[in-house]
């Protein structure tokens, strides 16, 4: 089974005053490569989704092995990003992942189990969630909803499918926040990078 992973990357960035969510750094690379590098190392087709071909997000691509899809009018709602991101899927995808490209805590690991839990229910929508159970991402659909997904629009992006389907909902727990973690703001960035380098002091006082 081919479970693509679409990375939605084609929004403003508009509670950002000015810089790039997706642009910053995260291991030392701008946040957006270094999701599509974690979805990469699990083995997983990617297709990214961006403003315009030549966006300063899509050149961090470049020398990627990964589909760059260029959504114009992306700035009309979340639902055009993932329409035409499905629709340029290839023929015989059995899945799509929606991924949000603003999730720094996503790892390698994460990916490979949605798609391992994908091969285990082939026809089930299944939604990661954070340890303290709230709903998050990434979310699979399965290739019989490929369809409902190309014709979204809006703001509301896949919530109206995920609703009408909700017996087909099958959750995943990730490890901490991972599934919830999406950095919007500056101030959300700053918190962010302060929990991680407390966590590292921390670490290390333990391992002395």
């Amino acid at each position: 089974m081919t479970v693509r992973v679409l990375l939605l990357a084609a929004g403003q960035s508009s509670r950002m005053g000015g810089a790039d969510k997706l642009l910053m750094d995260v291991d030392g690379q701008p946040c957006l490569r270094t999701l599509a590098l974690r979805a990469r190392a699990a083995g997983l087709p990617v297709t990214v989704t961006v403003p315009a071909p030549d966006h300063p997000r899509a050149r961090v691509l470049v020398d990627l092995d990964v589909d760059v899809l260029a959504v114009p009018e992306a700035n009309l709602g979340m639902g055009h990003s993932i329409g035409a991101g499905v629709a340029s899927l290839p023929h015989g995808s059995s899945a799509v992942m929606v991924v949000p490209a603003d999730m720094p805590e996503l790892c390698s690991e994460d990916f490979t189990a949605l798609a391992e839990a994908h091969e285990r229910n082939p026809m089930a929508i299944l939604r990661a969630r954070d340890a303290n159970g709230r709903h998050g991402h990434p979310v699979v659909f399965p290739s019989d909803l490929l369809g409902d997904l190309q014709r979204l629009s809006g703001d509301r992006g896949a919530a109206g499918i995920v609703q009408a389907h909700q017996g087909r909902c099958i959750f995943i727990d990730l490890p901490g926040q991972r599934a919830t973690t999406d950095l919007d703001t500056p101030s959300d960035w700053a918190d962010w990078r302060k929990s991680k380098k407390n966590l590292t002091a921390k670490n290390k006082e333990t391992e002395q």
